[in-house]
């Protein structure tokens, strides 16, 4: 698979998924507590240091999307939206795999988290996965789910009272499953 994969969105901006690199490590980490602190999809209840987020997010693959256009100020590319991609079980069970997703949120709602979806489903297969699995989609996450869904993965339980959000509602969690072997083949 050759990388960067390179897509144009729903308001025209040209943009670019590719590995994550060492240098943008910071931006995603400040993404991703802002979604932890939103409280409304990730299971953690507070900010991640440097070594939580390094143990959580970077324990195998990381990937990003990224404006096309280098930011002179910053001298990188803005950081849109980002996943990891890891085993979600050890040894005899890690044929299935298990990613996370954050987009910015002044941006979502414009095609990045089915880009990056559609993107992990291919890399992943790519990488030898048999399936992937997703242990706790919180059913308040409804653009997920859908999302999900549209992509051909399955809800395969129901969690009850997994979740307590940030505005103390309780909720339940998906577990959703989407399996390469039920994929044509060519």
């Amino acid at each position: 698979m050759k990388f960067p994969l390179i897509k144009v969105l729903k308001n025209g901006i040209l943009v670019e998924l590719d590995y994550m690199h060492p240098q943008e490590e910071e931006v995603i980490r400040g993404l991703l507590n802002v979604v932890i602190v939103e409280g409304k999809t990730y299971p953690q209840s507070q900010s991640l240091s440097q070594a939580e987020f390094s143990a959580y997010w970077l324990s195998k693959d990381a990937f990003v999307v990224r404006t096309s256009v280098v930011d002179p100020t910053r001298k990188l590319k803005e950081i849109l939206g980002a996943f990891y991609l890891k085993p979600n079980f050890p040894g005899r069970c890690s044929h299935i795999c298990n990613a996370g997703f954050i987009v910015q949120p002044r941006l979502r709602g414009q095609g990045i988290g089915r880009f990056m979806g559609e993107a992990m489903l291919l890399i992943a297969a790519n990488l030898g996965y048999e399936a992937v699995m997703f242990n706790l989609v919180f059913e308040t996450n409804i653009p997920s789910i859908t999302l999900w869904q549209s992509l051909g993965f399955e809800i395969i339980g129901r969690i009850p009272g997994a979740a307590k959000l940030e505005n103390g509602q309780v909720v339940d969690a998906l577990m959703m499953y989407f399996s390469f072997a039920n994929i044509p083949g060519d």
